[in-house]
C-alpha cells in the first residue's frame, strides 16, 4: 500500500511539473535579456593551445654500454656542472685499459729491439767497407785474387741490406708504439665515460634508470636523465592555425592560464614563429614561441596553456556583447514590450516588398503620390470608375485586387487604357509580399508578374493542395486576399456576365488579371 501510494505521489509531481511547463511554454510569455552599453577597453585575440617547457633542456646520456652502479640525482636535484650524478661498472674496461698498456709496453721493447738491430747492422756495414777498401788496394797490386776482391764486395753489399730491414723493422715497431697508446687512450676514454657528469647548471626533471640496470650503447646513447637549465625563464610552444598565423608578430603580448591555477593569469611574449609547418589530419599549424618569466617557479614543463595572443587594443571605447549584434526581436516581442511592431518585423526579415510600387498603369492623375489600393478601388484615380464589361473571352474575370497591392498610378497623364509613362518599382525585404510598380509600359510590373504566375499556378491546384499553399503563404506574413479570392465562387452579374465590382476592364493589369 504505501509502495502505491509513493508511486502515485511521484506521478502526480512529475506529471503537476510537466503542466507548468507547458502552461507557461504555451502562455506566450516573452523573455528579453538585456544588457548596458558599457565603456572600457576592448582587445583582438587569437586564442590556441601551449604546452610549457623549459628554455634549455639537456638529455645526459651515456657513450658506453654497462650497468649502473650508481646514481649521484634523483629527480628534482639540482646539479652544479662537472658534478658526477652516476657511474657505470667499469670492471671491463680497466682490464681492456690494463690490455692496452701491456700492447703499449711490448711495442716500445720491440722498438728498443730493432733499434739495436740496426746499430748492429752499421757497425757491419762499415767494417764490410773497410774490409773492401783494403781488398781493392791489395787487388791493385796483385797481391790477391779476384775472388777475394768479389767477396769483400758481397759482404758491403750483405751489410748495406741487412741495415735497410733493420731500419723498417725499427719503424715498424715505432707504429706499433703508437697504435698501442691509441688503443690505451681509447680504453681511458672508455673508463672515463664510466662517469656521468653533468654538463649544465640546472635541475633533474627526469630520471630513466635506477642502480643496477644495464644500458647498451651499441646504435644510440640512452638518456639517463633530463635536466633543466633555469626554470625562472619558460617559453610556451603554441600551435597557431595557418588562418590566423599571418596576424601574429614578435613581441606581442600573451596571456594564458593553466589548470593548476584557474583564477591567476600569466603574461607572456610572442619571440618566434617557427617556419616549418605541422600538418595533422589535414590542419596546418604553425609553431610558435612565447617567452614567459617564471620567478616563482609556480608554472612547470609539460603544462598545458590556453592562450591568447593579443593582436589590437583600444581603451575607453562603447562596448556592445556579440549577443546584441545577432539579435532578431520578433512581432510577438514587440508586443509583449507594448511598443508598435515596425514593418520588417511583420512581414519576416526583408519587410514588405510594396514599398516604391509607382506607376506602370494608365491613369487620369498624372504624377499623383501612390496610395494603398483596396478591393473596390484598384486604382488611384479620382475619376469615376466604369462597370466592367463583358469579357470577349470565355474566360471568367481575376478577382479584384487586395488591399495589399500597391497603388498603380500613373506617372505620366494619359486617358484611361493609355500606357502611362512609370518606372519599375523597388522591392526591398526577402520575406514580405509582392512589389508593385510599372515598369514603363502598359500595366507590366515586376511583383504583379510574379503574383500572376503564382494565380494560374494556384488555379492548376486540387481543393486540398490550394489550401495548403495559402497555408504556407501566411506563414510567412503574405497577405493571401487575391488568393482566397481566385479560389473563391465568382458573383454572376445580371445576364450571366461576369463583373468586378469597382474595376474596369479597359484598366485590368495583366500583371493582376492575366484573364483579360
Amino acid at each position: 500500500m504505501k509502495r502505491a501510494f509513493l508511486i502515485l505521489f511521484v506521478l502526480a509531481v512529475i506529471g503537476g511539473g510537466a503542466g507548468t511547463y507547458y502552461l507557461r511554454r504555451g502562455g506566450g510569455e516573452v523573455q528579453i535579456n538585456a544588457a548596458p552599453i558599457s565603456r572600457g577597453e576592448i582587445i583582438d585575440t587569437v586564442g590556441s593551445t601551449g604546452t610549457l617547457q623549459a628554455v634549455t633542456t639537456v638529455q645526459v646520456g651515456s657513450q658506453v654500454s654497462g650497468n649502473i652502479s650508481w646514481l649521484g640525482a634523483d629527480f628534482n636535484s639540482i646539479v652544479k656542472e662537472g658534478q658526477v650524478i652516476a657511474r657505470l661498472d667499469p670492471s671491463l674496461f680497466q682490464a681492456q685499459m690494463d690490455q692496452s698498456k701491456a700492447n703499449l709496453l711490448k711495442a716500445q721493447a720491440d722498438v728498443a729491439r730493432s733499434k739495436a738491430d740496426v746499430d748492429r747492422n752499421r757497425v757491419a756495414l762499415v767494417d764490410s767497407q773497410q774490409k773492401y777498401t783494403r781488398a781493392k788496394e791489395l787487388s791493385a797490386k796483385q797481391l790477391i785474387t779476384q775472388q777475394d776482391l768479389d767477396s769483400a764486395k758481397l759482404a758491403v753489399d750483405t751489410a748495406d741490406s741487412a741495415l735497410q730491414s733493420s731500419i723498417a723493422a725499427q719503424n715498424s715497431s715505432q707504429a706499433s708504439v703508437v697504435q698501442a697508446q691509441a688503443s690505451l687512450s681509447q680504453a681511458q676514454v672508455n673508463l672515463d665515460h664510466c662517469t656521468i657528469n653533468a654538463p649544465i647548471d640546472g635541475i633533474v626533471i627526469q630520471r630513466s634508470v635506477d642502480v643496477g640496470q644495464t644500458v647498451a650503447a651499441s646504435m644510440q646513447a640512452p638518456t639517463l636523465f633530463v635536466i633543466a637549465a633555469d626554470l625562472t625563464k619558460m617559453q610556451v610552444n603554441a600551435n597557431i592555425d595557418e588562418a590566423d598565423v599571418g596576424r601574429i608578430r614578435p613581441q606581442q603580448n600573451v596571456t594564458f592560464r593553466v589548470d593548476a591555477y584557474p583564477g591567476e593569469e600569466f603574461q607572456g611574449s610572442v619571440a618566434q614563429i617557427r617556419l616549418q609547418p605541422v600538418v595533422v589530419q589535414n590542419v596546418t599549424t604553425y609553431a610558435t614561441i612565447i617567452n614567459v618569466p617564471n620567478p616563482q617557479l609556480k608554472l612547470k614543463p609539460g603544462m598545458t596553456a590556453n592562450l591568447r595572443v593579443q593582436i589590437a587594443r583600444r581603451a575607453d571605447v562603447l562596448r556592445v556583447p556579440n549577443a546584441a549584434l545577432r539579435f532578431r526581436p520578433t512581432a510577438e516581442m514587440f508586443t509583449a514590450l507594448n511598443q508598435p511592431v515596425p514593418p520588417e518585423a511583420q512581414g519576416g526579415r526583408g519587410g514588405n516588398r510594396n514599398a516604391g510600387g509607382q506607376g506602370g498603369f494608365g491613369g487620369r492623375n498624372a504624377g499623383a503620390a501612390p496610395e494603398p489600393a483596396t478591393a473596390a478601388s484598384p486604382t488611384a484615380s479620382t475619376g469615376p470608375v466604369a462597370k466592367a464589361a463583358p469579357s470577349a473571352s470565355d474566360k471568367p474575370k481575376a478577382p479584384a485586387e487586395p488591399a495589399s497591392a500597391p497603388s498603380l498610378q500613373a506617372r505620366g497623364g494619359g486617358t484611361d487604357g493609355a500606357p502611362g509613362a512609370g518606372r519599375r518599382g523597388s522591392g526591398e525585404g526577402r520575406g514580405g509580399g509582392f512589389g508593385g510598380g510599372g515598369a514603363g509600359g502598359p500595366g507590366g510590373t515586376d511583383g504583379g508578374d510574379r503574383q500572376a504566375r503564382m494565380l494560374e499556378r494556384l488555379k492548376t491546384m486540387s481543393p486540398d493542395e490550394q489550401k495548403q499553399f495559402i497555408a504556407r503563404m501566411k506563414e510567412r506574413g503574405v497577405d493571401t486576399t487575391a488568393f482566397e479570392s481566385a479560389i473563391a465562387p465568382e458573383p454572376k452579374g445580371k445576364g450571366g456576365k461576369t463583373t468586378a465590382k469597382g474595376g474596369s476592364t479597359r484598366n485590368c493589369s495583366a500583371s493582376l488579371r492575366p484573364s483579360c
